[in-house]
């Protein structure tokens, strides 16, 4: 299942960040965007999420096929990590919470509270949830926070075999997971040129670039 973005235009607080954005990320792949603090990563990937409409361009991906995972967890504190996992399993129609414990290394933690888990823990577990989805399309924003080094070389290797399973993954990190499978995408060339008056563009860039 292909995802394929075509003359994307995003916008943060009404504004446009981003311009002319263009992929497309085929199954098996993987794809991570790259670009300095505040180009729009978090943005696009909102977007390509559906958590908000693009000012222009098209997107295509088959229905349901895309799980989302942001800065936030997405996790019910006074839920246990079992009963967070069941509970995404059972929102999706699938069964594999077992086996999302047992790739985030989450088994010893089964019972205990999301509330009462370390940052690490806890992203642990929200990166388990994307798991459980069943969906063969991941969009995940910054995915190593809070994860030492074990824990990244454990989800290098879930995002490998989510990919060698015909899976794809879209990615904002500044972590190299050593994917040989993965690309690179440097949104530099598609930040959005400032309008000014006189219906100049790029005016504002060109004074303080």
């Amino acid at each position: 299942m292909d995802l394929s973005v075509s003359g994307l235009a995003v916008a943060r607080g009404g504004i446009a960040v981003l311009e002319g954005v263009r992929f497309r990320l085929m199954a098996g792949r993987a794809l991570v965007l790259r670009g300095p603090n505040g180009i729009g990563k978090t943005t696009l990937l909102r977007t390509l999420a559906g958590l908000q409409p693009p000012l222009a361009g098209e997107m295509s991906m088959p229905a349901e096929s895309l799980a989302y995972a942001a800065h936030a967890d997405g996790l019910k504190a006074v839920l246990t990590v079992a009963e967070n996992l069941a509970f995404w399993a059972a929102v999706n129609g699938t069964a594999t919470a077992e086996a999302a414990m047992t790739a985030m290394n989450l088994q010893e933690l089964r019972d205990r509270r999301a509330a009462h888990l370390s940052a690490g823990q806890k992203r642990r577990l929200g990166l388990a949830r994307v798991l459980v989805t069943g969906r063969p399309i991941w969009v995940l924003d910054e995915p190593t926070v809070s994860l030492d080094a074990a824990s990244v070389a454990l989800f290098a290797g879930v995002v490998r075999a989510h990919l060698a399973a015909g899976g794809s993954a879209l990615m904002a990190t500044h972590i190299d997971l050593g994917l040989a499978e993965a690309e690179v995408l440097d949104l530099t060339p598609f930040k959005a040129r400032a309008p000014v008056a006189g219906g100049r563009m790029g005016a504002f860039d060109e004074a303080f670039g």
